[in-house]
């Protein structure tokens, strides 16, 4: 197997160790700890790189170890994160950025596979914390408070766990088997669960319950609604609670020929499962033209591939009896779309609204916290709401609306909570410098082109629910996690050591590094050119 790590040069050591520097050197060069741009933008917070330094060695168990220090459900995630880390992926600037959403779905599908689990707390703080929502976040909150040792329950209003990832995600993106098995972990570590329970006042529960702190991550369940002339017996759906009752087998009341209209990822997946459900390709009505959709890139392109017909630049100006009534639009130079008082009719027998939903917070307001914009709850930093002790996040905080920030804010609350209950103040944050491309000498990189994991065709997946999306094998995960360039922190590659003309550098051991004899170096900056990883600069000398 080619080798896809930077190599050393392994250039013999001069005899310079008899010239010490003295009082000339201007720079000189120093070991730094940078952060990956993956690790950057990834809203979990996850160690990327820590990650796949295991899974590039094969020892997933290692890779999986590292992510669920972060993330509890890699496999869940490795199908439904929209991977920012891959779009700040240094490598997409020469040949494509490492497939790490991919690689995690490898990884996460490993640890079921094998029955990984986690450990559960065997001391315990007598601590007792509320969950509400058993969606993504109040799933990662709960993990963490439970791995701190806190007694956890968590309240959902449906009769099952997962939120948006059950009710609102199709199975043909998640199957179910794989959230449900990945909850079971967490739930297996003694969390307690009340389903089908519905809170309506927070704090009168923790004086009932003797909770001393909350986190409530209720979920987006609330659609949005714009006012339409709607003549006949016409219904207007709305889409997230077409996808709840299409996943609870209720009557979701989609027929013939289906209109979407929305163009975000919700809306999209309305659409798609329309196409399963009805056996008859939909059509979307969007507003805007297909550069400024609100849906991932991702997303579009499967529903294009699968038949969906797109109305770009069309907005609903009237629901009839078996027909809709469109205005056609014109985007200006900013890509707003304008009205132009033009028309076309187009049939349908069932029209979805899908423009978006907000959370309710009626429960919120109860305790007299006010609401940031229309529909989200203002938070510290530490995930806290004004009301001490009850803490906020996924979709209901000022944030973006993502699978992957819900599981980021559950952790994040879950620590500052962990603080707050031992009166602990949360930790300045370390500023870190991020390890760009201009910092990288990738001239030490092999080319190595990425491995996509398979996808069914469109003829296949449009007549059920099977996933759309395939896995990696073993060797392609192996293969893809060896293109990390980790960067911004040293692998040991040799390089500094094997270019170094005075012999000023000192390996330290496997896994250790190095460190720099600075009464030998001459500051001469080799090392930190020669670095593939731009784990060196070049200081001002201080005398």
């Amino acid at each position: 197997m080619q080798r896809l790590i930077p190599f050393a040069t392994t250039l013999e050591p001069g005899s310079s160790r008899s010239n010490k520097t003295g009082s000339w050197r201007s720079l000189r060069p120093e070991y730094v700890k940078n952060l990956p741009p993956c690790n950057d933008t990834c809203p979990a917070g996850e160690n990327i790189q820590s990650w796949l330094s295991h899974a590039q060695r094969g020892d997933f168990h290692a890779a999986w170890q590292e992510i669920v220090l972060n993330n509890p459900l890699p496999a869940t995630m490795g199908r439904v994160c929209y991977h920012p880390c891959q779009s700040g992926c240094n490598r997409k600037v020469t040949d494509g950025s490492v497939q790490i959403n991919a690689t995690e779905k490898f990884i996460g599908d490993t640890a079921l596979e094998h029955g990984w689990q986690f450990e559960r707390p065997q001391k315990l703080t007598g601590q007792r914390v509320l969950v509400i929502g058993g969606g993504p976040g109040g799933l990662s909150a709960a993990y963490h408070l439970r791995r701190a040792g806190h007694s956890v329950t968590i309240y959902e209003a449906m009769p099952d766990l997962g939120g948006m990832l059950r009710y609102g995600i199709p199975s043909y993106r998640l199957p179910r088997e794989i959230l449900d098995a990945e909850i079971t972990r967490i739930l297996a570590m003694g969390v307690e669960v009340r389903t089908s329970t519905r809170v309506h006042d927070i704090q009168e529960v923790m004086r009932a319950e003797g909770f001393h702190a909350v986190f409530t991550a209720v979920g987006n369940w609330m659609p949005g609604r714009v006012d339409v002339k709607t003549t006949g017996d016409v219904k207007v759906l709305d889409g997230i609670e077409v996808l709840r009752k299409v996943e609870t087998g209720e009557d979701h009341g989609l027929k013939g020929s289906v209109v979407v209209w929305g163009g975000g990822n919700t809306a999209i997946d309305v659409a798609r499962v329309a196409l399963r459900v009805t056996g008859k390709r939909p059509k979307m009505i969007i507003r805007r033209d297909m550069e400024h959709m609100r849906a991932h890139q991702e997303e579009i392109d499967d529903a294009l591939a699968e038949g969906i017909e797109f109305f770009n630049l069309h907005t609903i100006d009237e629901v009839r009896e078996g027909e809709i009534v469109l205005e056609r639009m014109e985007a200006d130079d900013r890509g707003r779309p304008l009205p132009t008082g033009k028309y076309v009719t187009v049939a349908a027998d069932s029209v979805v609204m899908a423009l978006g939903q907000s959370a309710e917070l009626g429960v919120m307001e109860k305790m007299g916290i006010t609401k940031a914009g229309d529909w989200e709850v203002p938070v510290s930093p530490g995930m806290m709401t004004c009301v001490p002790g009850i803490f906020a996040g996924g979709d209901m905080v000022p944030s973006i609306r993502t699978v992957t920030a819900a599981i980021g804010h559950g952790k994040k609350a879950a620590r500052n909570i962990d603080l707050w209950l031992n009166d602990q103040s949360s930790p300045q944050r370390e500023e870190r410098t991020i390890a760009t491309f201009d910092l990288m000498n990738t001239d030490y990189y092999p080319s190595a082109n990425s491995h996509h994991r398979p996808k069914l065709e469109a003829d296949e997946r449009i007549v059920d629910f099977r996933e759309v999306k395939g896995s990696l094998t073993e060797e392609q995960a192996i293969r893809e996690a060896q293109r990390c360039m980790s960067c911004g922190n040293c692998m040991e590659c040799d390089n500094c050591y094997g270019f170094c003309p005075d012999n000023a550098i000192k390996k330290l051991g496997k896994d250790q590094g190095f460190e720099i004899d600075h009464d030998y170096c001459k500051g001469c900056g080799v090392c930190a050119t020669e670095c593939p990883l731009g784990a060196i600069e070049m200081v001002a000398e201080t005398i």
